[in-house]
């Protein structure tokens, strides 16, 4: 494994790869790697003949308040964690190279950004779609790994590669959480063991309301209504938001119906923790009367 820490030198590997009729996976990371990263690091080891992990603490998505000077760089841990994974190449550059002086060009993707985290966090998606874009020019990969935690993330850079046609397949894979539920994050290692505590409130929430889903309640008011009311008993927690929207386009819906996905960001203490879960309303109708008809059908 090696660690590559100039553009220039990225670009040659990666035209040598293609040349030679190889494909490239990319993890795209900020490092402070876990599970929920290692998950991503194994599937592309599945799909590609080149792994390549990137990882750069990306200023262009912080806001000046927020936690870049204090945000975990843990590049030998996570170098160590690489290897065992199998992984070909760390592209770890500095922020001299990504963001030279002068640098004037950023990518939006409009609607997609303003919602859910967007709303709480302006500029965040723009510094994501930005430098998203950059690693996909530089590495050129035919699959980019993402994690289904992130889902507003993921629906961002699926529509700038679709909008700007480029040759790269997104594969979203699913959130890998603790025993517990907790979801995991780099963030978690802010928390304290009574705060980790506390955040399970947030699994325990999507699980309710998936519970309510399941039981025939399918008005997005009265189901974040009940999410908000378990929240405030459970924990000391104070929520920015509780949303439930279409999968795709993030607009919020009435109803659930389709492909919906319920979405929150609570902050526990000083830490901001997002998660969700993806709902087919559809399918669960669908399967609510097949459950009734079943029960009619048997036997008294």
């Amino acid at each position: 494994m090696r660690i590559i820490r100039t553009i220039k030198e990225m670009e040659r590997i990666s035209y040598r790869a293609l040349g030679e009729g190889k494909s490239i996976g990319l993890v795209p990371t900020m490092g402070a790697l876990h599970e929920g990263h290692l998950s991503l690091i194994r599937q592309a080891r599945r799909d590609s003949d080149l792994v390549v992990v990137s990882i750069f603490v990306n200023p262009a998505q912080f806001a000046p308040k927020e936690d870049l000077k204090i945000y975990p760089r843990t590049l030998a841990k996570d170098a160590k964690a690489c290897k065992k994974e199998g992984v070909d190449i760390i592209f770890h550059p500095g922020v001299a190279l990504i963001y030279p002086k002068n640098y004037k060009t950023f990518v939006t993707v409009e609607e997609l950004s303003d919602r859910l985290c967007g709303e709480f966090r302006p500029g965040h998606f723009k510094g994501v779609a930005t430098i998203v874009a950059k690693l996909f020019n530089i590495v050129q990969p035919a699959i980019a790994y993402f994690g289904l935690k992130d889902a507003q993330q993921s629906a961002i850079i699926k529509r700038m590669v679709e909008d700007l046609n480029m040759p790269v397949e997104v594969k979203v894979m699913p959130t890998v959480r603790e025993a517990s539920g907790l979801a995991l994050s780099s963030r978690n290692a802010y928390l304290s063991e009574k705060e980790k505590k506390d955040a399970l409130i947030l699994s325990r929430a999507l699980s309710f309301a998936e519970y309510l889903v399941k039981n025939g309640l399918k008005d997005a008011r009265r189901i974040i209504k009940a999410m908000r009311q378990l929240i405030k008993k459970k924990a000391p927690a104070r929520i920015d938001y509780i949303s439930i929207v279409d999968a795709d386009t993030l607009k919020p819906v009435k109803k659930i119906s389709g492909n919906c996905l319920i979405a929150l960001a609570v902050r526990i203490g000083k830490v901001r923790l997002i998660d969700n879960i993806y709902l087919n309303g559809d399918t669960l109708a669908a399967r609510i009367k097949n459950l009734r008809v079943r029960r009619k059908s048997v036997p008294s």
